[in-house]
């Protein structure tokens, strides 16, 4: 049930969700270092400890006697960082976009939010991104200012300062939605606590003109830090083994290659459903600073623990799957896109575009048109960029061979995420568009799967 008082959205939460919400802010933290912990003590088994508990060959206290803990050092090279990044996204406006053809950056307007308001975006992703790596290629090559292993020799110290700034950051949202929201029109309130500091109030905290929270904390810190952890995880393969092996090469490529490709299309990414639809509250503040960093990060973890030379045929099959997803991906979203800024006077798979014409009615009662594409890959299925997303995970976790379950956790996690987006999108979208959409799943049956799902 939803409705408006004093220009907020106040929501009442069922109790399904907010045992759902719960259970993330118990279970989530532990997910995190359970897994960096079985790397750690276990050689990235993730049985053995459960095994050993439950014999009573080592207890919970025991495991976290083993675990390194807070470091100053570790403390100090976070702070750096991320006040790094907080200069290069404040700081540096866009430049690359003059000098790179078909790159779209600087300043961008974004969606317009519930409330109507449009906020612009100072697009430097890309840019942070080359000059964050052109300077760790620097050091490693010329300067020596640290060592390239550096981040994986104080791995488990720097979770603690990642969740130290998970944690600070979502709180402070939380009050500042309370106390000074950049837009109260904007805040979403719910009658439960937990409810609002997981899933958040508003929708674009920011502080000052252009500092956003939901795009600095969504592509950066992590997402600059994901290759430069993989590179991390290489470096010490080569200390410990003296040669780097190609399933290690394949996950830097194939994650470095996912990475660019966010950077690339940060633009298209102010269109999406973290920045259209989602507040900013623990779900993004926590999860952008600790579970992508480290659970997106397994395989390269993994490979230093289990070093793994792939035969030939098996290298060529995960980079040809890599490929085939990131091309799937790809050409869907573009399609997407092509279609939404030419209104439909395009041409897919060199046909001119079928649609579905759907009308909508907003908020304020006004009735709008829009177009739901049909031809292409949106006609093969209602979310293959989702398949082709999905695609590229098995490909990075089949990098690492079949010896232990740990890599494939993020195929596992994916397709639960995708699916309930997918879940998501739909029930928005039937609620929006009534008959309309019925006509449009009746033409694109199917969501995922061709002739499956």
């Amino acid at each position: 049930q939803i409705m408006r008082e004093s220009s907020q959205i106040i929501l009442e939460v069922d109790w399904f969700s907010l045992m759902g919400v719960i259970t993330l802010l118990c279970f989530a933290p532990f997910i995190v270092f359970y897994f960096v912990m079985a790397c750690d003590q276990y050689q990235c088994s993730i049985s053995q400890p459960m095994l050993e508990l439950y014999s009573g060959e080592t207890t919970l206290l025991s495991i976290w006697a083993r675990s390194p803990s807070f470091t100053w050092s570790a403390a100090k090279i976070y702070a750096i960082w991320v006040a790094f990044q907080v200069f290069l996204y404040m700081c540096v406006p866009d430049v690359t976009h003059k000098f790179i053809p078909g790159y779209v950056g600087g300043v961008q307007d974004g969606a317009r939010t519930p409330a109507g308001l449009i906020n612009k975006y100072e697009i430097n992703g890309l840019q942070s991104w080359l000059i964050t790596h052109a300077l760790w290629v620097a050091n490693a090559h010329y300067f020596h200012w640290f060592s390239p292993t550096i981040i994986f020799d104080n791995w488990i110290p720097l979770m603690w300062c990642t969740n130290i700034l998970g944690y600070a950051v979502s709180t402070f949202a939380f009050i500042k939605a309370y106390l000074f929201p950049t837009n109260s029109e904007d805040c979403k309130f719910t009658g439960n606590v937990f409810y609002n500091y997981m899933m958040g109030i508003e929708f674009n905290p920011r502080i000052g003109k252009w500092f956003d929270f939901k795009l600095f904390f969504n592509g950066r810190p992590g997402i600059v830090a994901w290759t430069l952890i993989n590179l991390s995880y290489m470096a010490k393969q080569q200390e410990l083994y003296g040669h780097v092996t190609n399933s290690m090469i394949l996950v830097n490529i194939l994650q470095a290659m996912y990475v660019l490709d966010f950077f690339w299309n940060e633009a298209w990414y102010l269109k999406t459903i973290d920045i259209c639809h989602d507040h900013f509250g623990w779900y993004l503040g926590w999860g952008d600073c600790v579970w992508l960093p480290y659970l997106y990060t397994l395989q390269g973890l993994y490979l230093v623990y289990h070093p793994v030379q792939l035969s030939t045929a098996h290298a060529l099959a995960v980079l040809l799957l890599g490929l085939i997803g990131y091309y799937i991906f790809r050409s869907t979203n573009h399609q997407k896109d092509l279609f939404r800024r030419t209104e439909g006077s395009c041409s897919i798979w060199g046909r001119k575009p079928t649609y579905i014409e759907c009308s909508y009615s907003s908020a304020d009662g006004e009735i709008h048109r829009s177009k739901l594409l049909t031809s292409g890959f949106w006609g093969v299925a209602r979310h293959l960029n989702y398949t082709g997303d999905l695609m590229g995970s098995l490909s990075y976790c089949a990098a690492c061979g079949f010896g232990h379950l740990l890599p494939y956790f993020y195929i596992v996690y994916m397709t639960i995420l995708l699916v309930h987006r997918c879940v998501r999108d739909e029930h928005r979208c039937s609620s929006k568009y009534g008959k309309d959409w019925k006509r449009y799943t009746n033409a694109v049956p199917y969501r995922l799967i061709p002739a499956v799902f």
